[in-house]
């Protein structure tokens, strides 16, 4: 199953109080990229962020699940509904979040 384009909008429009958003489809998903850096995946009308430390601590109860087959897993967002914990959410993370790989 595919994500809806519907989703994808809900999505980035709860995080359209940050500057640098972007995404960028791939086999029906999508990621999305913070001021330049892979933050989430949204797969299947699910919004997965990375498991880096700031967001285990800001979603403490979030399931992990994969984005798909052989991916390592991710935490599921559930209140994707809170703006303001979306928002806090990616800007906690973004130091943490491993740089973009140099294309050869």
């Amino acid at each position: 199953m595919s994500t809806s384009k519907n989703y994808l909008e809900y999505i980035l429009d709860g995080l359209s109080g940050l500057d640098g958003i972007s995404h960028r489809s791939m086999m029906g998903e999508y990621i999305i990229y913070f001021r330049g850096k892979i933050a989430a995946y949204i797969c299947d009308d699910r919004f997965l962020v990375k498991p880096v430390e700031a967001a285990k601590k800001l979603l403490p109860t979030a399931p992990t699940e994969t984005p798909y087959e052989g991916a390592k897993p991710m935490l599921l967002v559930e209140d994707t509904d809170n703006r303001e914990l979306l928002e806090r959410l990616f800007i906690s993370m973004y130091d943490e979040l491993p740089e973009r790989k140099q294309k050869k």
